[in-house]
């Protein structure tokens, strides 16, 4: 492990991560709902363009420091694990629109469709060219748990909704490339820290609606550093 190599990639996640926050704001709305025109906290309108969405540090509404020091650490965390390795470059772009999505859910209970596109894409492509022979497996993996979990989702009663079932089926098609037992360490995550919230949740009477994908994106963080 190079030290040099941690450092610049934490450096590379606070900075990636400080531009998060207002786009993740504009996009913590409801499904149908367009991205937000203004501020939701001050009603301040934002600029028109590429102006109104980048946005470096925190901003009015828009959340604080977290996203940087969270991307910040597990940027370090990807860099100690894999070393300099081609697949590192393509897992800490990729964790881009992945923390953005993790922001969103926990906001409104939302997968946006275009980010989970982006984010299957940006780690994908890259993955495919660097083994192009475990193609094959990456799909079957994905198809696998997405098949799975849409069949969870319909049950009634049921505790996915279908953007969990595109970003499991994403994640599994990543890791796919890595080989079952990540596959399943990155699932048996999610399950076991979303089933501890629950619990906790329910032995102090406190019932609400318990976001899954930032538990697959934790997963699936384990699952890539292991």
């Amino acid at each position: 492990m190079s030290s040099q190599l941690v450092i610049l990639s934490m450096l590379f996640g606070a900075a990636a991560g400080a531009f998060l926050p207002r786009i993740a704001h504009r996009l913590t709305v409801p499904f149908g709902t367009p991205a937000r025109s203004a501020c939701g906290r001050c009603g301040r309108a934002y600029p028109a363009g590429a102006a109104g969405w980048i946005h470096a540090g925190p901003a009015c509404g828009a959340g604080g420091h977290w996203p940087s020091v969270t991307f910040a650490l597990a940027a370090g965390v990807l860099a100690a694990a894999l070393g300099p390795v081609p697949q590192l470059p393509v897992h800490l772009l990729a964790a881009i629109p992945g923390l953005l999505l993790a922001m969103i859910d926990l906001g409104c209970l939302r997968l946006p469709d275009r980010l989970v596109g982006m984010f299957a894409l940006a780690g994908g492509i890259p993955l495919a060219l660097l083994a192009p022979d475990r193609i094959v497996p990456a799909l079957a993996a994905g198809l696998l748990v997405g098949a799975a979990y849409l069949a969870i989702a319909l049950l009634p009663g049921h505790g996915l909704g279908l953007g969990d079932v595109k970003l499991g089926a994403a994640l599994a098609f990543l890791l796919g490339f890595a080989g079952w037992p990540a596959v399943a360490v990155c699932l048996g995550t999610a399950h076991l820290l979303n089933g501890s919230i629950a619990a906790w949740l329910l032995v102090t009477r406190k019932g609400r609606p318990i976001p899954f994908g930032p538990a697959l994106l934790v997963g699936f963080l384990l699952a890539t550093a292991t």
